[in-house]
C-alpha cells in the first residue's frame, strides 16, 4: 500500500483529515519516524544524544588557538548540500 506523509501546523487539519479518511478509505499510521530508537528529528535528521563521560577539555584550546569565535565555528560546521 502507498504510504504519504503529510506535514500540519494546525491541529484543525488533523481533525478535518480523519473526517476525510472515513469517505475516502485511507487510514493512519500509528507509529512515526520520530519514535524510532529514542531519537528526536529535526528536518528529518536524527539528534544522536552525546555522551557525557568524554572529555572535551581540549577542544577549548583548539578553538581558542585558531581564535575561532561562534559564527565561525558555525559556519565551519555547516553541512553542504
Amino acid at each position: 500500500m502507498p504510504e504519504v506523509t503529510i506535514k500540519y501546523q494546525n491541529s484543525k487539519t488533523l481533525k478535518a483529515l480523519k473526517a476525510l479518511s472515513e469517505f475516502l478509505d485511507f487510514t493512519f499510521a500509528k507509529s512515526s519516524p520520530k519514535e524510532k530508537a529514542g531519537y528526536i528529528y529535526i528536518n528529518g535528521v536524527p539528534v544522536i544524544p552525546g555522551d557525557k563521560s568524554i572529555d572535551i577539555s581540549d577542544m577549548g584550546e583548539i578553538i581558542s588557538r585558531n581564535r575561532m569565535d561562534a559564527k565561525k565555528l558555525r559556519q565551519s560546521w555547516q553541512r553542504n548540500k
